[in-house]
């Protein structure tokens, strides 16, 4: 299988049904561990979306692969404490999508520093933040909905441009 030709554009209200249905994958949720309380609650999954449509300083991009929607992801928070957040179909992983999304929105938000949360236990998330340049900054341990339990996370931090 060839590498795929990664790209990102403006979210369309038709990519909505797919994002829901990529966040009811039980197996994703759990390894991302961080969601919201019920990832299957599609009132407050679109209610979710209004919000951050709505607000002009959330940078939200779909990420295409070849051309077919495979994910999502942007940027959020105040100035100086600005976050990413990436997310992939399962059906794609293992084929740096979530790595070349990223290295794209970069581009697109070139301000610095930017910073990311991850499950301690979610190597692929990590490897992706590595090979964007971040690095592990701290760590905290919060409720994580996916898991039901207290979860160790990592924080990273981004301070120079993606090279």
């Amino acid at each position: 299988m060839g590498t795929a030709e990664v790209t990102l554009r403006e979210v369309r209200a038709g990519d909505l049904p797919l994002f829901y249905a990529y966040m009811c994958d039980p197996e994703a949720v759990r390894t991302a561990a961080f969601t919201s309380e019920n990832p299957a609650d599609r009132d407050a999954f679109d209610a979710h979306w209004a919000r951050l449509l709505a607000d002009s300083s959330i940078v939200l991009r779909t990420v295409l692969a070849d051309g077919a929607v495979v994910g999502s992801a942007g940027v959020y928070g105040p100035a100086g404490d600005r976050q990413v957040t990436y997310w992939i179909d399962r059906a794609h992983w293992g084929r740096g999508l979530a790595t070349a999304a990223l290295r794209a929105l970069l581009d697109v938000v070139p301000e610095r520093p930017l910073h990311a949360r991850a499950a301690a236990d979610n190597t692929g998330s990590r490897r992706v933040l590595e090979k964007c340049g971040f690095t592990v900054t701290g760590e905290d341990r919060g409720f994580a909905h996916a898991r039901g339990e207290l979860t160790d996370e990592l924080l990273f931090t981004l301070t120079a441009p993606a090279g």
